[in-house]
């Protein structure tokens, strides 16, 4: 949903009114904006993207992963918890085990992008 907040409540003389119509047209409402926030506080976690991106490479289970991110399982599970909630990785029961993954492509999408841009920077 976009921001419909009238022109009339603006404190400053507006400079470039197309400009500003146009960013007031691209700006989410207050809920979406909150969920952004949301959802880049959980990828904010250097624990959670450690897990993300051992999931990058496939599904595991919570024991493998705790293997991979040298952590507790108790950990581990708790994370995944959070992962889960935000609907950055699913789960899949494979007879006993449970196997994690990525929820979707989005989300290794989003990892990929923002190491390349973080590697853009370096140069």
């Amino acid at each position: 949903m976009k921001n419909t907040q009238s022109p009339d409540l603006f404190p400053y003389e507006i400079q470039d009114t197309q400009a500003v119509s146009r960013a007031l047209n691209h700006l989410p409402c207050q809920d979406d904006i909150a969920g952004l926030a949301a959802f880049y506080k959980v990828m904010a976690d250097p624990t959670r993207l450690r897990l993300l991106t051992a999931l990058e490479s496939g599904p595991l289970c919570a024991t493998d992963l705790a293997n991979v991110v040298q952590m507790s399982r108790s950990a581990v599970s708790h994370q995944l918890k959070a992962l889960k909630d935000a609907h950055l990785v699913r789960s899949e029961r494979d007879g006993k085990t449970l196997l994690y993954s990525l929820d979707d492509d989005h989300v290794a999408s989003i990892l990929c992008v923002t190491c390349e841009h973080l590697q853009e920077g370096d140069k």
